[in-house]
């Protein structure tokens, strides 16, 4: 484990927070108060009352300045947003076990709105990220079809995408198929046959004439016979 149980787990939250917006999902992911419940129960809150629309507004608000954080070009600038989160909220640091977890650290008073417990937890947590020295973990997916946002855990910082069995997947086959063909046409062997792809077939029709006696030019026809 890189950072504690918590801290690790209020990042999660920040991700699947971030990952429902139209700019990293292409949806809309919190269209209204039904989003906002279901990102409440998956995400394993605990004493979240009743959900209002100056709920959703602020957690919306809150979700544009964390995605503004792993979009920081560097890390004083990163700190700055993350100070402003955190320094807009009334915190109340206090060790609770609920739950069946630990003893860990709330950041937020008990009963505290929904935006009030995720600036705290949340903010809190990509301040201990960047306190430790560990910034380029807050990413960004690299396949170049997707925006969504991640934190590498790994021990060797080697995650690159988003989620291993689609976009990491999607480019392990991508990168795959391409070296296959870079071997098929850099070997001395025979070309693809006609039953491969219309690409291959019409590569390969260009290495057979560029191999025809005069560069590539087919021999003329004979003249018709009178």
């Amino acid at each position: 484990m890189i950072f504690t149980h918590d801290t690790e787990q209020a990042l999660a939250v920040v991700v699947d927070l971030v990952n429902t917006s139209a700019a990293t999902d292409g949806e809309e992911g919190l269209a209204g108060l039904p989003d906002l419940r279901a990102f409440v129960e998956r995400n394993d809150f605990s004493g979240v009352g009743e959900l209002t629309e100056a709920d959703l507004a602020r957690v919306l608000g809150l979700r544009e300045r964390f995605h503004a954080v792993f979009r920081a070009p560097d890390v004083p600038a990163a700190v700055r947003l993350i100070n402003e989160v955190v320094g807009g909220v009334r915190t109340t640091p206090h060790l609770t076990d609920h739950d069946g977890y630990d003893w860990h650290v709330h950041f937020f008073a008990p009963g505290a709105p929904m935006g009030e417990h995720l600036a705290a937890d949340c903010g809190m947590a990509l301040a201990y990220v960047v306190a430790e020295g560990e910034f380029d973990r807050l990413r960004t997916c690299e396949a170049p079809d997707c925006s969504r946002v991640l934190v590498d855990l790994s021990r060797n910082r080697c995650r690159r995408y988003c989620d291993s069995r689609t976009c990491g997947n999607r480019m392990h086959v991508a990168a795959y198929r391409a070296r296959q063909r870079e071997a098929v046409f850099q070997s001395p062997g025979p070309r693809p046959s006609p039953g491969g792809s219309g690409r291959d077939r019409a590569l390969a029709g260009a290495e057979s004439l560029r191999d025809l006696p005069g560069g590539g030019s087919p021999p003329a026809s004979p003249p018709p016979v009178s």
